[in-house]
């Protein structure tokens, strides 16, 4: 379905009900290499992508708000002027944890009818969740007229919904690209200070394969938690000889090479991971400035066989995908994208691999797993916006 044609549907679906409305979207994104270093205040390189979650939103008087998501099936109401009742332990936390996390840094919202639908597969490591977060937060924001939404604060609203409300212990990197995502650039952030520079990606005749396994991951489950309280074991330790550091950002790879001693394992593993990766993180977007597309793929590779071997979050339909892509003629690089236990690859490769290189992993992956995996390719899109409902046509 198109744009358009989604659009489409949900205002007529909206109008229906409630009238005339405003339309809001937010993407998906990957991460090109960074991974599990943002809540170690480490750098990351995402980028949205071109799949998106939409929000047709009308306000309402009083404080209440109306939400029914076309995917899920589902409603709700909830009343921001009144306590909140708990954890639903569905995708309604997503909603209600953002609009009472905006509340709390600020953001002066009115009731509003919602009505969403997603494009982005659940559980495949593309960020549906912030892509969630962050439409309707954005959607909430307009409806209750304000024009020019704080997306920083909107970021960290929905951060804070998956701390507070859905459980996982998430770092800024996937609301911050979700919301300031640039056409044609990756970002590289500084997860500490949130400064964030846009890096072009002119790949020439390259381009980006994604690849979603289809093996679902759960962030908030215990394994996503414990890789966080390992690294944060690791800096009390280290502290011991390096008592400047906050963070594992803090440590360069040549005081780990002189300390890790002091680290049982897995702790050292894991720290060894943020440690080099967050140095690939910095040395890959240099590379891809640079056009050099061979260098970036080659830290690509390192990155995938870190989270694999140290970090451990990697999973047999992920190696099998990396492994297939990277013996294909035309391919740079491949790794494993987002939190682990499941979800996608991503593969840097010339357009004109794209078909072969797409048949190698969807052959491999069917007959080791019997899963069919589906492939697309996605340059990089815009952060969340609104959309003018006069140039939508069925």
């Amino acid at each position: 379905m198109t744009e358009a044609s989604q659009l489409s549907f949900l205002v007529s679906e909206f109008a229906a009900r409630f009238g005339r409305c405003q339309a809001f979207s937010a993407p998906g994104r990957i991460n090109l290499i960074g991974e599990h270093t943002d809540y170690n205040d480490g750098f990351v390189l995402p980028m949205a992508i071109d799949r998106r979650t939409y929000v047709v939103a009308a306000p309402r008087s009083g404080q209440t708000v109306y939400v029914r998501s076309v995917n899920a099936g589902s409603e709700f109401e909830f009343d921001l002027a009144r306590a909140a009742a708990g954890r639903h332990g569905t995708w309604l936390d997503y909603v209600e944890g953002t609009a009472r996390g905006m509340c709390a840094r600020g953001f002066a919202l009115t009731g509003a009818n919602l009505l969403l639908s997603s494009e982005i597969p659940v559980g495949a490591g593309l960020s549906s969740s912030a892509a969630l977060e962050v439409a309707v937060g954005y959607a909430l924001a307009r409806v209750s007229e304000i024009a020019e939404p704080d997306l920083v604060q909107l970021a960290l609203s929905g951060q804070a919904a998956e701390h507070d409300w859905v459980g996982t212990r998430c770092g800024i990197m996937d609301q911050f690209i979700t919301a300031l995502g640039r056409r044609g650039s990756a970002l590289l952030i500084d997860c500490r200070s949130l400064e964030r520079t846009p890096i072009p990606l002119e790949l020439g005749s390259a381009c980006l394969l994604i690849c979603d396994t289809r093996v679902k991951h759960q962030l908030a489950s215990s394994a996503y938690n414990e890789r966080r309280q390992q690294c944060e074991q690791g800096v009390q330790l280290l502290r011991r000889d390096l008592p400047e550091i906050r963070a594992l950002r803090d440590v360069s790879p040549a005081q780990f090479a002189r300390h890790q001693l002091r680290l049982p394992e897995p702790i050292r593993r894991r720290c060894r991971h943020v440690i080099h990766e967050n140095e690939r993180t910095l040395q890959a977007a240099n590379a891809i400035s640079e056009g050099c597309l061979k260098e970036f793929g080659r830290l690509m590779l390192a990155s995938h066989a870190s989270l694999r071997d140290d970090y451990e979050v990697s999973s047999p339909e992920l190696d099998a995908a990396v492994e297939t892509a990277i013996a294909e003629a035309g391919v740079y690089g491949a790794r494993m994208t987002g939190g682990g236990f499941g979800g996608c690859t991503i593969t840097l490769l010339e357009r004109s691999a794209v078909a072969g290189v797409s048949a190698a992993i969807r052959a491999r992956l069917e007959q080791q797993f019997g899963n069919p995996p589906e492939l697309f390719v996605s340059d990089a899109s815009d952060g969340v916006r609104s959309h003018e409902l006069s140039t939508i046509t069925a």
